[in-house]
């Protein structure tokens, strides 16, 4: 099994093990807007194709699993390419989940299939956020 496949794997259960608890609360305005913004200027960086910056938002075990803002990249083309290059992007609310911090985005890609993209936030020491995961679920229907 390839890393980022058993990396995969690890986010979807440490997900789908968080889903089946309740709630801890509703995110802080405050932190729902700088969650959001770390999204977008991670989305925008991988329009532009910098890779040094998209690599930028990852979280410190995300940035040691891929190694480089090269490696990081290409498995996002390869197995996230509504991420890379979503045609269409609607922030849904942010949720805590026990320890964890989800954002919910809706996407599009190209051919208007609607995809979920769920990112698992991590608040950092000097209290900003970085990106430690996102699992893609295709969703019925399309944007058009």
């Amino acid at each position: 099994m390839s890393l980022p496949t058993r990396c995969f794997l690890l986010v979807l259960a440490l997900i789908a093990s968080s889903a089946v608890r309740s709630a801890s609360g509703p995110i802080p305005e405050a932190d729902a807007r700088a969650i959001r913004s770390v999204i977008e200027a991670q989305l925008a960086a991988f329009a532009a194709d910098d890779a040094e910056k998209a690599f930028s938002f990852a979280s410190e075990g995300i940035r040691q699993t891929f190694g480089t803002a090269q490696v990081f990249i290409a498995m996002v083309k390869l197995n996230y390419s509504v991420v890379y290059r979503p045609a269409s992007v609607s922030f849904l609310d942010p949720e805590q989940v026990d320890d964890n911090v989800m954002q919910p985005v809706e996407m599009s890609d190209e051919d208007g299939t609607l995809w979920l993209a769920l990112y698992r936030m991590q608040r950092q020491p000097d209290q900003s956020w970085r990106i430690g995961g996102c699992i893609l679920k295709r969703l019925n229907g399309s944007s058009a």
